[in-house]
Parts: C-alpha cells; structure tokens; sequence
C-alpha cells in the first residue's frame, strides 16, 4: 500500500523538486503552501500531487492531515535575511506555526513529522573541527533560533506513536524550477553565468558546509523509511563526508564552471558566520538508506545546464523571482500580503 507524504513548503525551493522525488519514490503526496513563492517559477514544474493545501501554517487544524501518514516539514521564513526582516514574524511563522503543525499532526495520527532545522544553529562555531550533533548550539540570528527552539521543544511531542526526527541540511544548492539565488553556490554560478564575474564582499574565508537538494530530498526520505528505532527523536545533520568548504572554495568551483569568468575578493564585509559540521552520524547510523551522490563541482555542472536552459539572465538573477525578500516585499507593495505576511483578498 503506498504511504501519503505531506511535504509542507511543497512550492519553495527546495519542495519543488523534493515532490517529484518522493513521487518517484512510490509515495503519494499532499501538498501544503500558502504561496508566497509560487510565482517566482523559472520554469513549467507540475507536481503530482493527490490534493494541494494552499494555506498558512499558523492556521492549520488537525482535519488538514487527514489520510497523511508523514510529514515533511519544510514551510517556513527560509533564510537569514528574512529572518532579519521582522524578527517577530520568523518567531510567529517558524516557531509557533511550526509547534502547531507539529500539535495538529499528532492528534490527526500522522505516525511520522520530519522537521527540517538547519545547521544555522551552531552559528559561530570553532571550525578548526567538524561540529557533530551534539556540539555546542550558539545561534545567532533570529533563524537559527526558532529552529532550535522548535528541535527542543518538538522532542516532548514524540512518541512511539507519533516518530519525530529533526534534520540539519547544510546549506542548500542546485537546480530547481523555483530558484533561488539568495543561496551562496546558486548565487555564485548566477554571477558567473550572467556577468563572467564573481565579486566576493568578504574575504573568502568562512566556512560553509553545503548539500544539495536532491540529497536533502534523500535525507527526509530515509528517515521516513528506515526502522524506528533509529531515528525516533534523533537528529542528524544533513550532508556528506567532505562538504565543508570556504566561501573561496565555492566561489572558485563556481568560477571554473564559467570559462573567462573573473573572481575578485573585496574584503569589505565581515562575515561572522563560519561553522564546519560533520555528517558522520547520518551516513552511519542511516547509511542503508541514506546514500549522497552530489558535490559541487556536479552542482555547478547542473545549475549551469538549467542556466542555459532557461536563458538565465542578469536581470532575472537579480529579479525578485530569484530573491525571497524581494519578493516578500514586493507582494506587499502591490497588496497581495499584509505586513503580518498573511495572503489579503488581492492574492494574484
């Protein structure tokens, strides 16, 4: 019989291309976005969907899991910046919409939630070793703190009844018919593909780990099939054994993706997050389900296939189409959200 997967945040980024994997997974899935992105797509992206929820988190009711025997979730403020944009609204959103999905799905009899964290939430961190699962959390922005918040108070949820696991991905990169360039790597190859010139503000040397998407995508199905025992209230950083790499790293993969491109560091900005993290659990403890196939050499290769595909631009890479905050603002410019960042009656 197959499983019904709901993937919250199924038009974003990282959904958009999470969907058609567990599709071809054999799973069926239930979509549950409010939207806010959903005119941001490059390209056409059907999903397979047995039914789509267009609705905000912090409305949910228990009646919306109906027939659902997992969640993923992903719905949220889905970086820094917008975190920075109105604290209070990441806490509302991230925090309190996401304790009550949790609440909703639990009563609903969901067996499984996958709740996507981030590895933000080491934030400053000593880089010289990887950070494991159980390091020190030093959170810094107002992101990474609802993430962490959520991961401590989700674990009284658990039960034998009601799985939950908590998932660090790294710092998403790769293709996806929802772009964003607002992502480190992502945004590297867009300058390198749409001006032959990456222009590094910092410089160069903070540490990223990375992940690709269609990996993250592997992770959250591997903790929705591997036994229980193994992941009933465990978290696990999301990644591969050598994906930690500097801002110079990324900068420079992206630069030979590009024949001719140029690479300047400006050191102009401080960046003061650096974190160096290690995946050794999951690939231990999950290795018969969980197997990463990308890199960033692979991941520049892809992007710039979809870059060529779609006749990127530079002014679409700049666009509020590929920028969250941009387009966060700009649908309040015209009156389709409020500044509570709820859809008002003008949603297009």
């Amino acid at each position: 019989m197959k499983k019904t997967v709901m993937v919250t945040g199924n038009l974003g980024y990282i959904g958009s291309v999470m969907v058609p994997f567990l599709v071809d997974r054999g799973y069926d899935v239930v979509g549950y976005d409010i939207g806010y992105y959903e005119d941001c797509y490059l390209k056409e992206a059907p999903q397979k969907l047995v039914r789509q929820i267009k609705k905000d988190i912090r409305d949910c009711e228990a009646a919306d899991f109906d027939d659902v025997d997992y969640v993923i979730h992903l719905a949220g403020l889905s970086n820094d910046p917008l975190g920075d944009f109105d604290e209070s609204l990441t806490y509302a959103i991230n925090y309190e919409g996401s304790m009550k999905m949790a609440r909703c799905a639990k009563e609903a009899g969901v067996r499984r939630f996958a709740y996507a964290s981030s590895q933000s939430v080491y934030g400053i961190s000593d880089t010289s070793k990887a950070s494991d699962e159980e390091a020190e959390k030093n959170p810094i922005t107002a992101y990474a703190k609802t993430k962490w918040k959520c991961e401590c108070e989700m674990k009284n949820l658990c039960t034998d009844d009601f799985i939950i696991t908590y998932l660090r991905p790294a710092t998403a990169y790769g293709a996806s018919p929802n772009l964003r360039c607002d992502i480190v790597f992502n945004g590297f190859v867009g300058y390198a593909y749409t001006s032959k010139l990456i222009e590094i503000k910092s410089d160069g040397t903070p540490v990223r780990p990375m992940s690709h998407i269609l990996d993250i995508s592997a992770a959250f199905a591997a903790v929705l099939e591997a036994p229980a025992e193994l992941v009933k209230n465990q978290v696990f950083n999301v990644g591969t054994d050598d994906n930690n790499y500097t801002v110079r790293d990324l900068a420079e993969a992206a630069q030979k993706s590009v024949p001719g491109c140029g690479l300047t560091f400006t050191g102009e900005h401080t960046d003061p997050r650096s974190y160096r993290v290690s995946a050794r659990k999951i690939l231990t403890v999950l290795k018969d389900y969980y197997k990463p196939q990308w890199d960033i050499e692979k991941g520049g290769k892809q992007l710039m296939d979809f870059y060529k595909e779609i006749n990127f631009d530079r002014e679409t890479f700049d666009s509020w189409k590929c920028v969250r905050l941009k387009c966060l603002k700009k649908r309040i410019e015209d009156g389709t959200l409020n500044d509570d960042l709820r859809v008002t009656d003008r949603q297009l």
